[in-house]
């Protein structure tokens, strides 16, 4: 750990001074600036990545490296290193075949180093770290997709992460593009309450989202380059073997299907004017959930060694969520593709509190694009997160405490706050440092707040 942790502050060292210059002709530059402007850090391998995209052939290969640290509270100090390769295969059916519309995806993660890191040393719910995952070696994605009608209507069927399709970001934040670095900005923690809750009984199912897939079929309409419509239907659990490559779908695990409404502002590629994203959803699990408070009661008699009560269970599992997206200052009236300026965004998620782990998450933050002169590129931002946990959660506890005195704390929510910031050391490479204060690890006062460090560095092969 030590060995990468050195590495990338000497990369750090090396990459802020090595900044693309647009505006110099290519013949008077460095061979060493041509070098940090070229799309990949291998650049273009002697025309073969090129000639192969005109063919209709297209690839990836995106390395992100983090040294997480939990410096003060959670559950303990430390740091550790945790990595991810991600490759990518995108093939086109008209360059290919000659027919439109068309695109087949595959894609493969490899995601090495200490497991958990959270879970050691921080405890929280929202997890700190964007790469904190277990190892594995495995098929991501694996999907088709036939666009129809002028693009218009799209069709997609294969092995899916739903964070692909539902609830991604468009002005603050991609894949690969990450500005935040805690994963309930990635994607919101709420929805992971389709997941067993820690001690109650199991059910098998959850959400399959990065870097999980299940079997599943989305239809996209877009009526208007403004507009859109999808729904997509997904298996009740997703795929954890190391693999990925459990295809499987049963009545035993449910179905998970999503919805949403979006609307952006302003899509026009070359306007000056101030964008805007919009998307207001809702998703329905067709699975057995087991009643929180009777789970939470019957799992502390059974550790206890008391008469274990009876758990019913509620049928389905659904949530609601808002986000939105606005870009507030343009800087410069800059229509390039660095796009400068302020943009904010919130987010209001909602699930019934008798099956689910939290009940309600708030999220808003604010990124600027190239706020340091010449800088343009960079981006900062400062985001907070607020997970309140299930009122029949803590209805139980309550009880709990009635019976014992102080026997268990009683849960309220889990808080983030984040302050990070991205440095484009080249085209292709980047080096984020992200602060973050965690309040309530774990949801309750039990465990003391944390701060944590996380240093993130990616390449572009």
């Amino acid at each position: 750990m030590i060995k990468h942790f050195s590495l990338i502050l000497i990369l750090t060292a090396l990459g802020v001074t090595i900044t693309p210059a647009a505006e110099d002709s290519n013949a008077s530059k460095s061979k060493l600036r041509q070098w940090a402007e070229r799309d990949y850090m291998l650049g273009d391998w002697s025309g073969l990545r090129s000639d192969l995209s005109k063919r209709g052939v297209d690839f990836e290969f995106f390395y992100a490296g983090t040294v997480p640290n939990n410096l003060s509270g959670g559950l303990r100090r430390g740091a550790v290193y945790q990595g991810g390769l991600m490759m990518t295969l995108d093939l086109d059916s008209q360059k290919l075949m000659g027919y439109e519309g068309g695109t087949f995806h595959a894609s493969g993660l490899w995601l090495h180093g200490h497991e958990p890191f959270s879970a050691d040393y921080v405890g929280d719910i929202n997890r700190v770290n964007l790469l904190d995952f277990p190892n594995a070696a495995r098929l991501w994605e694996i999907w088709y997709q036939q666009k129809f009608f002028d693009t218009k209507l799209a069709f997609k069927i294969g092995q899916l992460s739903i964070d692909r399709d539902f609830l991604m970001p468009e002005l603050t934040g991609s894949l690969g593009q990450w500005t935040l670095l805690n994963q309930t900005f990635c994607y919101p923690s709420l929805p992971y309450n389709l997941f067993d809750i820690p001690g109650l009984p199991p059910r098998h199912h959850g959400l399959a989202t990065t870097p999980l897939a299940t079997p599943g079929a989305l239809v996209r309409w877009s009526p208007a380059t403004s507009i859109s419509v999808q729904a997509g239907v997904y298996g009740g659990t997703p795929d954890q073997t190391y693999s990925g490559t459990r295809f499987n779908l049963s009545e035993r695990e449910g179905a998970l299907s999503y919805f949403e409404l979006g609307y952006r502002l302003h899509p026009e590629t070359n306007s000056t004017s101030l964008k805007g994203s919009y998307k207001v959803g809702a998703y329905y699990h067709t699975g057995d959930f087991v009643d929180v408070h009777d789970g939470v009661l019957s799992g502390f008699a059974n550790q206890a060694g008391l008469p274990t009560p009876g758990v019913k269970d509620r049928g389905g599992n659904y949530g609601a969520y808002l986000l939105a997206e606005q870009q507030l200052f343009n800087e410069n009236g800059s229509a390039g593709p660095e796009r400068q300026g302020l943009s904010g965004f919130f987010r209001l998620l909602g699930a019934p509190s008798d099956r689910n782990l939290a009940q309600c998450e708030i999220d808003g933050g604010l990124v600027y694009k190239g706020l340091i002169l010449h800088r343009d590129w960079d981006t900062v931002a400062i985001a907070a997160s607020y997970l309140g946990i299930s009122d029949d959660i803590r209805r139980a506890q309550r009880d709990i405490n009635t019976m014992i005195p102080g026997a268990v704390p009683i849960s309220d929510h889990g808080t983030v706050l984040e302050f990070s910031y991205k440095i484009q050391a080249t085209a292709w490479w980047t080096i984020q440092p992200s602060l973050q204060r965690v309040f309530h690890p774990g949801g309750s006062s039990a465990t003391r707040d944390a701060t944590a460090f996380i240093l993130l560095s990616t390449i572009r092969f």
